[in-house]
């Protein structure tokens, strides 16, 4: 890093951003995680059925789906998480239930990654939808 200024309050300004880019990080690094693992349990899924049956002739050279907007619910098992927006600290999660209409942009998860996330001290339930009653956890 280059120098740094020598006065108390620009030194502050500074450290409040970097602190504010670490915590973003922190909640991608949460976000990215999950996906994560969605990706991993829908290609096991998808091994077990392709070696459970052979797929007939016709299937074989059929194009791959098409894939779908990043707010679909698709394929999830009707949760989302959606980033909270911090001006200073840490941003935390929330988790919701796919048919919440409370708070911004979500991004569709699957009941083992809200369940696994909802452990995390830094992703909240939202207050409105109760996914952790939804999923059967006592989070009080």
């Amino acid at each position: 890093m280059t120098e740094l200024p020598p006065d108390p309050a620009r030194l502050r300004a500074i450290l409040a951003y970097l602190d504010e880019r670490v915590a973003e990080n922190e909640t991608v690094g949460i976000y990215l995680r999950l996906q994560q693992s969605a990706v991993r349990e829908a290609l096991d899924r998808a091994q077990e059925q392709r070696s459970a049956r052979p797929q007939p002739r016709s299937q074989r050279r059929s194009r791959a789906p098409a894939l779908g907007a990043p707010n679909s619910t698709e394929g999830t098992s009707g949760f989302a998480v959606e980033r909270q927006k911090r001006a200073v600290g840490p941003e935390p999660a929330r988790i919701h239930t796919a048919d919440c209409t409370s708070g911004g942009a979500k991004h569709p998860i699957g009941a083992p990654e809200a369940r696994a996330a909802l452990t995390d001290p830094m992703v909240q339930a939202c207050p409105f939808c109760r996914p952790d009653a939804a999923l059967g956890m006592d989070l009080d």
